[in-house]
């Protein structure tokens, strides 16, 4: 005997079990989050129990009095109205007064909150949806929900678990990449706003993250465990958006003033994004100290030698073969060559000597970059003058 199907539609309201007609419960979720509540609906779908979605009060109301559901599994953080507020106020209203209801937030801190606003129950976010549907059965009196039937269903109904830890799995899956996709388009649109700012060429923070990636598996291939490390690569150079442009597009000789201005977009850029997760603390470290010097004469800070972050002293050697190769608006590109024997003569003074013998072992991998990115995504020349390193004027 298989178990009770999910609804796929509201109007279908009960279905029939060995001669018997059984009403399908309903849980009505009320929260902005489409994603959790497509995770909620694959959750209890297993069970046969059909989840209306509401992203907002407004659509909330709709459902919750015709018909009235046997359950709300409501968020706290909702557009326009406090979530608690509207618990309260489904408690005033005699047709959902007794209705169940579980209040879900990020912060545990909102439990007695939530109680005393009438919940029944609270679950923290993020929760585990099985941890979910266990409330909701105890809430609406039916424990297990779905396995009050025979020894047989139950078999089949445990059956479908495994499927519905399949679709879980499946979903969050997608959900990783859809969100992982998202972040990398809207950082590689924020690395791209210097280039409307006359600050870069189009493809330059693409290209020398490239370039530091394939850099960093050969120096150190355990950093790039760490996904924040291409993240501070694309966005090494953010906190020139927080420079006035009196100095930053200055098209003269710039003065020592001047100077002090512009090095100070490593630290602007660290403390923009100290507060994404997402680029972490490896990440931090090239946006911050990609400008230091092994021989410690760099900024902000003066590190020396392996004070300097590994992933700063990486992505020094790439940023500067970039700059030296690419073209700008007070200067013309050196040949590939003659920008390797600079980067090659600073070992030990600018760079890293053990990054620069990493730099010597994968240089045709980076020149099959620079090739392969000059024929997929071709950028025009920005016009403006970068911050330059100390020796030679050649850091981006």
């Amino acid at each position: 005997m298989e178990p009770p199907a999910a609804a796929t539609d509201i109007a279908v309201r009960s279905y029939r079990y060995q001669g018997v007609e059984m009403r399908r419960l309903r849980v009505l979720v009320v929260d902005d989050d489409p994603g959790l509540c497509e995770l909620v609906r694959v959750t209890l779908d297993v069970e046969g129990i059909e989840v209306i979605a509401a992203h907002h009060v407004v659509e909330a109301e709709r459902h919750v009095t015709d018909p009235v559901p046997d359950a709300i599994v409501l968020d706290i953080g909702l557009p326009g109205i406090y979530g608690l507020f509207y618990c309260a106020r489904l408690r005033e209203n005699p047709r959902t007064a007794r209705v169940p209801i579980v209040i879900v937030s990020g912060s545990e801190s909102t439990e007695e909150g939530a109680i005393s606003a009438g919940a029944t129950a609270f679950v923290r976010k993020p929760f585990d949806p099985l941890e979910l549907l266990t409330v909701l059965e105890r809430a609406i009196g039916i424990a297990p929900l779905g396995r009050a039937f025979d020894a047989e269903l139950s078999e089949a109904v445990t059956g479908r678990h495994a499927q519905t830890v399949g679709k879980l799995v499946e979903l969050g899956m997608r959900r990783h990449d859809d969100l992982e996709q998202a972040y990398r388009r809207t950082i590689v649109a924020i690395a791209g706003s210097l280039e409307y700012r006359g600050l870069e060429t189009g493809d330059h923070a693409q290209r020398v993250a490239a370039y530091a990636m394939r850099l960093a598996v050969e120096v150190a291939p355990a950093l790039t465990d760490d996904p924040g490390l291409e993240w501070g690569f694309l966005l090494h150079d953010v906190g020139n958006l927080g420079l006035p442009d009196r100095v930053l597009l200055k098209r003269g000789a710039l003065t020592s003033a001047d100077w002090q201005v512009l090095r100070q977009h490593t630290v602007i850029g660290a403390e923009l994004l100290a507060s994404a997760p997402l680029v972490g603390e490896r990440g931090l470290e090239v946006v911050r100290s990609h400008h230091e010097r092994w021989d410690g004469t760099g900024y902000p800070d003066g590190l020396e030698g392996t004070a300097i972050p590994l992933s700063a002293r990486i992505f020094a050697v790439a940023d500067a073969l970039d700059a030296m190769t690419s073209r700008r608006a007070h200067r013309r590109p050196l040949r590939w060559d003659a920008a390797v024997a600079r980067i090659r003569a600073g070992a030990g003074t600018q760079f890293d000597p053990d990054v620069v013998d990493g730099f010597v072992v994968c240089e045709p991998d980076l020149i099959a970059i620079r090739d392969r990115r000059l024929d997929d995504e071709p950028g025009e020349p920005g016009a403006s003058r970068l911050v330059a390193a100390a020796a030679g004027g050649y850091a981006s």
